[in-house]
C-alpha cells in the first residue's frame, strides 16, 4: 500500500475521479454506468513517460461506494485502490434527495438528511484515513437545490444554507475532516462568485470549510450564466479582458480554495438530472476549448507565482464524458499528459 513516503516526489499528487461513471449515467435514456473496477482500471493503466496516476477522488454512491459500507466493505474498496498502487484523496458526499440527503436551505427534515450524509461521509473518510490508503483530501458538498429555487428568496435562502453549512462543518470539524464547496452554476446560493463568496464568509470557518475550484465551472462564474448581475465577462471578450476577469475572480476566491479541479470548458451549459445550467467538461485538447489549462491552474495553485502548500493533490473531472470516450486509453493519457504539464508548472518538491 502507498504511503506518503513512497508518493510522487512532487507536489500536487495527480488524481483522476471516478464519479464521471456515475454522473449522467444509469437513469432511462443515459448510457449504462461505469462500475468501480472499470473506472480504477482506467485510472491505473494511463502512464506518461513513466509517470502515473498516485490516486482516486471518490464519490460515495452506490454502485461504486455505498454511503453505508459497512466496515469490511470499505476494507475491501481500500485492498482494490492499494492493489493499483492507488491511494484515495477526496470524497463526495451524497447530500442530494435522489442520493439520501436533502437541500440545504429546504424543510429542518430535509436539512437532517443533509446533515446525516455529512456525517456518514466523514465517518467513511475517517476509516480510509485509519486504513491507511487516504492521507490528504476533503469532502465535496453543495446546497443541494437549484439557482432557481434560491431565487424565490435570496436572503432567506442564503441565510439557511449558511446555518446548514454551519453545522455540516462543525461535523467534520469533529470528526479531522474539512469540507469543500463546489463553485458550479447550478447549485443555490453557489451560482455566483460574489455569492459563493457571501456563504464562505457567512460560515466564517476557513480551517473546516473551504472552496473547491473546478476550471471547468469557475469559467463559467465569469459569464454570469446562472446570475447576470455577478458576470465579469460579456460572450465576446478579448483576452486581456479574459485574464483581467480571471485575477479579478482567483483573488477572491483563492484565499478560500482547498480543493482544485483540473477541466476543460467550451464555454457552453449542460444539464443532466439535478445538474441545471452547469459547466461542460470537455478532453483537455478539445478543439473548442477555451481554457489555456496550465496557465489558469496557476492562478488557483499559485500565490505571487510560488506554489501554495496546501494542495495535496489535484484531481481531472471527466463528468458527461461518453462511455465510449473513458474506454479510450488515449483518453486518459492524454489527461494525466496535461496534468503533469501543470504539476511542472506549478508544484513543489517535498
Amino acid at each position: 500500500m502507498r504511503t506518503l513516503q513512497n508518493l510522487s516526489h512532487q507536489l500536487p499528487n495527480l488524481h483522476n475521479a471516478l464519479w464521471p461513471g456515475l454522473v449522467g449515467k444509469g437513469a432511462p435514456g443515459s448510457e449504462p454506468v461505469i462500475g468501480f473496477d472499470a473506472m480504477l482500471d482506467f485510472t491505473a493503466r494511463a502512464a506518461v513517460g513513466g509517470i502515473k496516476f498516485d490516486g482516486v477522488d471518490l464519490f460515495l454512491f452506490e454502485p461504486h461506494v455505498s454511503i453505508d459500507s459497512t466496515d469490511d466493505q470499505l476494507k475491501r474498496i481500500a485492498a482494490k485502490v492499494a492493489k493499483k498502487d492507488l491511494v484515495i484523496g477526496s470524497l463526495v458526499a451524497p447530500i442530494w434527495a435522489p442520493t439520501g440527503g436533502g437541500s440545504a436551505m429546504g424543510t429542518k427534515s430535509e436539512r437532517a438528511k443533509f446533515l446525516g450524509q455529512i456525517k456518514k461521509s466523514c465517518r467513511i473518510a475517517k476509516k480510509f484515513r485509519d486504513l491507511g490508503i487516504r492521507h490528504y483530501g476533503i469532502i465535496r458538498i453543495d446546497s443541494a437545490d437549484s439557482a432557481k429555487n434560491w431565487e424565490t428568496d435570496p436572503a432567506g435562502n442564503t441565510k439557511k444554507i449558511i446555518s446548514t453549512f454551519k453545522e455540516a462543518t462543525k461535523i467534520a470539524q469533529a470528526h479531522g475532516e474539512r469540507l469543500a464547496a463546489e463553485g458550479e452554476i447550478c447549485w443555490a446560493g453557489m451560482h455566483g462568485w460574489k455569492s459563493m463568496l457571501q456563504i464562505l464568509e457567512g460560515v466564517g470557518m476557513p480551517e473546516n470549510l473551504g472552496f473547491q475550484a473546478d476550471l471547468a465551472h469557475t469559467y463559467l462564474y465569469l459569464l454570469g450564466h446562472n446570475a447576470p448581475k455577478q458576470a465579469l465577462l460579456k460572450p465576446r471578450h478579448t483576452q486581456a479582458q479574459f485574464w483581467n476577469a480571471y485575477t479579478h475572480l482567483t483573488d477572491a476566491l483563492r484565499p478560500w480554495t482547498i480543493d482544485v479541479h483540473i477541466a476543460q470548458n467550451d464555454g457552453t451549459v449542460h444539464g443532466s438530472g439535478t445538474h441545471d445550467k452547469t459547466g461542460r467538461h470537455c478532453l483537455p485538447n478539445d478543439p473548442n476549448g477555451k481554457l489555456d489549462i496550465v496557465k489558469t491552474a496557476g492562478y488557483w495553485l499559485t500565490e505571487n507565482n510560488r506554489p501554495l502548500a496546501r494542495f495535496g493533490h489535484i484531481c481531472w473531472d471527466g463528468c458527461m464524458f461518453s462511455n465510449q470516450v473513458m474506454a479510450r486509453r488515449k483518453t486518459w493519457n492524454d489527461i494525466l499528459a496535461v496534468m503533469i504539464q501543470v504539476r511542472d508548472a506549478h508544484g513543489q518538491a517535498w
